[in-house]
């Protein structure tokens, strides 16, 4: 089977690895200069460096021959747009994409893409069933909207990397849910220290929601 994988991240590495390993013919097309040259040395002549949302890029890399097209980018819109002109310029047959935002699942889905992947989603019903009845209440209330979920990746200079949970000043109404550890699912404590490479799956208020992506990975809102 010949599948042509899109975003070279950690999603799509690991996916491509094991791919080649179980014998697939798979192409993965990475724009990021600095990290197609990390996974080439590992994944050899199936990495080309090139922006999957080009469709110039997408003829030459050989989309057409693709029996699936998996779309694995950490941006929702580039995801879809891949899938998009996989079935709509070059008739593939079956198309994956990852779902950052749970809310975009249901437009993948009218706007024709067959499979969708939505890691929060996942282990948001891992923790539906680890929970007791009395803890069900902050479950609803994030489908009421009243609870945000939110979803950051530890770079080695995030101010939260190399601290334990206890000791950062979280807001209040905060939880940190789950965290995604070399392709493992943890469940915290106060002590767990969260490290870099680590996704952070949090709940909290939606006005403190911006607030926490800050305090975890430093990165500053957009002024407005």
């Amino acid at each position: 089977m010949y599948v042509f994988v899109v975003g070279g991240g950690k999603v799509g590495y690991f996916l491509s690895q094991a791919l080649v390993e179980e014998g697939h013919e798979v192409l993965v097309l990475e724009k990021d200069s600095e990290r197609y040259e990390t996974i080439s040395r590992d994944l050899g002549d199936v990495v080309m460096l090139g922006d999957g949302c080009e469709l110039r890029t997408l003829h030459e890399a050989g989309m057409q021959r693709a029996e699936v097209v998996v779309a694995v980018t950490g941006d929702d819109e580039d995801n879809l747009v891949v899938c998009q002109m996989a079935k709509s310029h070059f008739n593939v047959k079956r198309t994956l994409a990852r779902v950052n935002n749970p809310k975009n699942e249901a437009i993948f889905k009218r706007l024709g893409v067959d499979d969708t992947v939505n890691s929060t989603r996942v282990i948001f019903s891992l923790l539906q069933q680890e929970v007791d009845v009395g803890e069900l209440v902050p479950l609803s209330a994030l489908r009421r909207g009243d609870i945000e979920l939110v979803e950051v990746e530890l770079t080695g200079d995030a101010p939260a990397v190399n601290q334990v949970i206890k000791d950062i000043h979280l807001p209040g109404d905060t939880v940190l849910a789950a965290i995604i550890r070399n392709e493992q699912i943890l469940l915290p404590s106060g002590t767990t220290e969260l490290l870099a490479g680590d996704e952070v799956i949090a709940l909290t208020r939606p006005a403190q929601a911006l607030s926490l992506r800050e305090l975890l990975t430093g990165a500053k809102a957009p002024s407005k």
